[in-house]
């Protein structure tokens, strides 16, 4: 017996069911979300087809996953760095970790923190005096945050200057991490150390830059003795408000001689209410 489409009352056969393509519900609705998208770079609301995402978030996805890796091991452009350092007209001191190359800079988290030995004793010749900061930079895990360091120190550094700071020649170091600030600040006798390092790749900032604040650094200090200012992109912090941070924790430092935990860190609601809300 074969079987056929049942017929119907007037006895012609009756098409074959569809079967449809459920509909989203009022959550995957573009006009829900296309107002809350443009306050974050979340992906917030994507398309789905059945249980996965669409084709065109999933695509975005891996794209961003593959900038993050090689954001990773991507190499500094040293050259194009210091032409642009060069701008600051401060003196910039190019130093090393004691790390051989980048694949052993991602196994060997501790060499990233001490400086190769030719270049302590190198940076040891300038301290002539005690200087009141150091300014390092490093690539860190993405050495394309470093764009932003020129942008943030053109807006600190004459601050400083204007109001007496002895600032210590500017430093950089490759494949460095957070912890080689501490090395760099002893050699040069500094009281507090700047580090300005490319932070961790994200799916949404490969160049993510991070400023971490120590004051009198040691080989033995710790991540809760630093102070950190995270995301010093356009798209994150501005230049603007990182460099009214870095500025006020530099003041609090040396006045209370303390960081990190120690140290309360009120920008955040001093950018919103003004720099006179501590005096109300």
């Amino acid at each position: 017996m074969t079987r056929g489409r049942r017929p119907n009352r007037a006895g012609q056969s009756a098409p074959p069911k569809k079967r449809g393509v459920r509909k989203p519900d009022d959550t995957q609705s573009p006009d829900i979300w296309t107002g809350l998208r443009e306050f974050t770079a979340a992906r917030i609301g994507l398309a789905r087809s059945g249980a996965s995402l669409a084709t065109g978030p999933l695509l975005d996805l891996r794209l961003a996953h593959a900038r993050a890796r090689d954001a990773v091991h991507e190499p500094l452009d040293e050259r194009w760095l210091l032409t642009e350092l060069a701008e600051l007209d401060s003196l910039v001191l190019t130093t090393a970790s004691a790390v051989k190359d980048r694949s052993q800079y991602l196994m060997r988290p501790d060499l990233g923190r001490v400086l190769a030995d030719a270049d302590a004793i190198s940076l040891a010749s300038h301290a002539r005096r005690r200087f009141d900061v150091v300014f390092v930079m490093t690539e860190g895990l993405s050495a394309r945050a470093l764009a932003h360091a020129k942008p943030l120190l053109a807006e600190v550094l004459p601050a400083l200057i204007r109001e007496g700071w002895s600032v210590a020649p500017l430093i950089l170091v490759r494949q460095g991490r957070v912890a080689i600030g501490d090395a760099v600040a002893a050699a040069v006798h500094a009281d507090i150390s700047v580090i300005l390092i490319g932070e961790r790749p994200g799916l949404s900032a490969p160049d993510s830059m991070g400023a971490y604040l120590t004051w009198r650094p040691h080989r033995k200090t710790t991540d809760a003795e630093r102070n950190c200012i995270s995301n010093i992109r356009p798209e994150g912090i501005g230049y603007a408000d990182a460099a009214f941070k870095v500025l006020h924790l530099l003041r609090a430092m040396r006045a209370q001689k303390i960081s990190g935990v120690a140290l309360k860190d009120t920008t955040d609601r001093l950018l919103v209410t003004g720099p006179n809300a501590d005096k109300a």
